[in-house]
């Protein structure tokens, strides 16, 4: 694993020539390679799906290393996507891009993605509480959402009985929408949208009971799946803090936010300061930025157990 060093740079913005450019997304650029992608995690910060001016040091070197992490652990419920990690391995032509793809870049193989963001959720926070409360009114009524039904009663951060699935639109642009797992039936297909479900469920549920046993909780994460070689596969990242939420079991209290170990501590500051959610997204001040770092390479530390 790359030593970090430098925690005054961050970088936002790979340029490799003559590698055609396969996408560049929020977080993310991406190289074709013909058969495989180059995915290189920037040091990019995106809130409310605006990125922001500053980068988060070191970030995407996190993300990758705790990608790894979880796909090696995984690799007994789902095939993943994962060809190689370590630059040595990369092809010769892109050793010399070393300064900008060590620690941050993984060789993956294609797949054929399923458009389809698969959201499990062990609690009910974000934007579920968000609904939730909003189709609850002050009646403490019953509530159905997304074919669950809700006691009126639960409380923000509240443990929700079971862990349930709810998928969400794969934008690329633009912001996922969730919906039913009705709705999903309808445009992916009942057998499939079934798989994809188990397979969330079974991974949520592995990854929860190690979690817990480090002194964290996995709140909430998102999954991406794809076919490769006709094989549902688990692909872009996985269960790192831009992707998943998580809390310190010492501090859960429920009834109100949580401290966690994801970028919410940007959130909290962007709406702090009244900020409409449109671009151009606010400079962030030096503190927060640092702060947030602290907070990836906590995660990091806290879940694997190793120091970067």
């Amino acid at each position: 694993m790359a030593d970090i060093t430098d925690t005054a740079t961050a970088l936002l913005k790979t340029n490799i020539p003559g590698l055609p450019l396969f996408r560049r997304g929020k977080v993310r650029d991406i190289y074709d390679l013909g058969e495989q992608l180059l995915l290189v995690a920037t040091d990019r910060l995106s809130a409310f799906d605006v990125v922001m001016p500053e980068g988060i040091p070191d970030k995407g070197k996190i993300l990758t290393a705790l990608s790894v992490f979880w796909f090696e652990f995984l690799a007994d419920v789902i095939p993943n996507h994962l060809v190689a990690y370590g630059i040595e391995d990369f092809p010769k032509g892109l050793q010399k891009y070393r300064d900008q793809l060590e620690g941050r870049s993984l060789l993956v193989k294609k797949a054929n993605r399923i458009d389809l963001e698969c959201v499990v959720r062990g609690y009910i926070a974000g934007s579920l509480w968000r609904e939730y409360k909003a189709a609850r009114g002050g009646n403490g009524k019953p509530v159905h959402l997304y074919d669950y039904d809700f006691p009126g009663d639960l409380l923000e951060s509240q443990r929700l009985p079971e862990p349930i699935f709810t998928p969400a639109t794969k934008e690329d642009t633009g912001h996922d929408q969730n919906i039913s797992v009705t709705e999903a039936k309808k445009h992916f297909g009942a057998e499939t949208v079934g798989q994809l479900k188990g397979l969330s469920l079974a991974i949520f549920h592995k990854a929860s009971a190690y979690a817990a046993a480090r002194g964290i909780i996995l709140v909430d994460t998102k999954f991406e799946f794809g076919h490769i070689d006709g094989k549902l596969s688990l692909i872009d990242e996985v269960l790192s803090p831009d992707s998943s939420r998580f809390w310190l079991a010492s501090q859960y209290q429920p009834g109100r936010p949580q401290d966690g170990f994801d970028k919410q501590f940007v959130r909290n500051y962007l709406e702090s300061i009244k900020w409409d959610k449109k671009p151009p997204a606010p400079h962030l001040p030096e503190d927060v930025v640092l702060k947030t770092r602290e907070k990836y390479l906590e995660a990091y530390r806290l879940l694997t157990g190793k120091e970067f």
